[in-house]
């Protein structure tokens, strides 16, 4: 689609890009393109009203807040918003492997790691790695 936009905004692109167009299809193909912009205009038109109307409701508000002795701080003081969902604590590991003086650990869930899959394969237990006191 960034292509086609570079065509399109790029006079000498667009220009070998419709060469091959007859003039009926280049007629067909502003008329579409006017259609569109006319559509845009209209939703442009449409936000901005909108925003013009939101703007005119902040203000009234605004003007309410100061009438009645109060300011945007005011405000900020009270506390209506909920508070983040607390994360819970990750979990402690299960499973440990010494492997090259490297001490691995494995909370049991989730992928297996390497190590432990290669020795699992081999014919080990994986309960021989269990953490002592983590069953």
């Amino acid at each position: 689609m960034n292509e086609f936009i570079n065509v399109l905004t790029h006079g000498r692109r667009f220009k070998a890009a419709v060469k091959e167009l007859s003039l009926e299809e280049l007629k067909d193909v502003a008329a579409k393109l006017n259609k569109v912009i006319d559509d845009r205009e209209v939703e442009e038109q449409a936000e901005a009203a909108a925003n013009a109307e939101r703007n005119e409701r902040i203000a009234n508000i605004l003007a309410q807040i100061e009438q009645n002795g109060l300011s945007i701080e005011d405000l900020g003081d009270i506390t209506t918003a909920k508070a983040a969902p607390k994360k819970r604590a990750p979990r402690p590991p299960k499973y440990q492997i010494t492997v090259d003086g490297e001490l691995i650990t494995w909370t049991g869930q989730g992928r297996m790691p390497t190590v432990f899959k290669t020795e699992v394969e081999a014919g080990k237990s994986i309960d021989t790695f269990l953490i002592p006191g983590m069953e």
